[in-house]
């Protein structure tokens, strides 16, 4: 995953127009679909509060690893699961979790290809037979879609004819992601989400940082995530709010 550097100028004072006197660096570690919602929420927050973000995104198993080896930030965005047991190690302030945002999985074809029909299980288990090639987020790099389709495809029995390709570049005929990281890939087309029988929505939930500089500040980006501005943004990236 790339990282992705927000906010790197430093906080000036414009002619005739105040920055507040305690404007802060933070630094936010996100895992996964939640980097587009963070991409588009940060500037507005960066310009009403004065503060500067520093945002790194990677996997859930990579941040979680990194959380654990002792890296410092202000707020982290992962798992519940991720932030409780790395919250039970010491590494989040206790009792700061809060759920964001929750998302599903979907199917994904080559911009002009034909749509499968997707509506029932059975029907997704031909699509899948049908396609020449079907890629995936590689469950060896800690991506939740990717553990969570791996584990999906060995029960229906057709792991063994999936092999690991790139949608975009023709390399596949069908993928299976995260909706809110299909929706942004040019050259791909959304089929639409799993069968709700299949369905599995990743919860991504946010902490503030046991040894955190800037608490203050990761606290109040905290509220703005949740917010109903951040609502809005979430139905946009293809995720819906989630309670806490």
């Amino acid at each position: 995953m790339r990282i992705m550097l927000l906010g790197l100028a430093m906080v000036v004072m414009g002619a005739g127009v105040s920055r507040p006197a305690a404007a802060a660096e933070i630094k936010v570690l996100t895992a996964g679909a939640f980097k587009q919602v963070l991409l588009t929420l940060l500037p507005d927050f960066e310009r009403t509060t004065g503060h500067k973000v520093t945002l790194e995104n990677d996997t859930l198993g990579a941040l979680s690893k990194r959380i654990e080896g002792g890296e410092a930030f202000d707020l982290a965005v992962l798992t519940p699961a991720a932030v409780n047991d790395l919250s039970g190690k010491g590494k989040f302030v206790a009792g700061s979790r809060v759920n964001l945002a929750r998302v599903g999985v979907g199917v994904v074809v080559k911009e002009g290809a034909p749509k499968p029909d997707i509506g029932s299980v059975d029907a997704f288990k031909r699509a899948l037979l049908a396609a020449k090639s079907v890629a995936y987020i590689d469950p060896a790099a800690g991506g939740s879609s990717g553990i969570y389709v791996a584990g999906l495809l060995d029960k229906l029995g057709i792991a063994g004819e999936v092999k690991p390709a790139h949608i975009a570049k023709g390399e596949a005929e069908l993928g299976i992601h995260q909706i809110s990281e299909i929706l942004p890939v040019k050259g791909v087309t959304l089929v639409g989400p799993l069968p709700a029988d299949i369905q599995n929505y990743t919860v991504y939930a946010a902490g503030i940082g046991a040894q955190a500089k800037e608490s203050e500040a990761a606290k109040a980006l905290l509220k703005a995530l949740s917010g109903p501005a951040a609502a809005e943004v979430l139905k946009s990236k293809g995720m819906e709010p989630a309670g806490s």
